[in-house]
């Protein structure tokens, strides 16, 4: 933790984590006998998994950017060392 404080914001990318698929049962009466907290893990999943798109594009779009950057600094690069 103590390093991470020492790295400039723009250096760390954004954390993107999947989130866990929910578990369904392999019979009906398990199933059946938790209804309610199987259907909330199945809604929560798909909120979830739509806020861990966004954030891969995000990421991707942060990215991105960083790569244009990136290349227009090695081409001044290349110009500063005569190549």
């Amino acid at each position: 933790m103590v390093l991470l404080i020492c790295v400039p914001g723009p250096v760390l990318a954004q954390s993107c984590l999947a989130p866990p698929r929910p578990f369904l049962p392999s019979d009906s009466r398990s199933a059946r006998d938790y209804t309610d907290i199987i259907r909330g893990d199945f809604e929560d999943y798909i909120q979830d998994i739509q806020s861990y798109f966004r954030c891969l594009d995000g990421e991707r779009a942060r990215a991105f950017e960083e790569a244009r950057e990136v290349s227009k600094d090695y081409g001044r690069f290349l110009q500063l060392v005569g190549d």
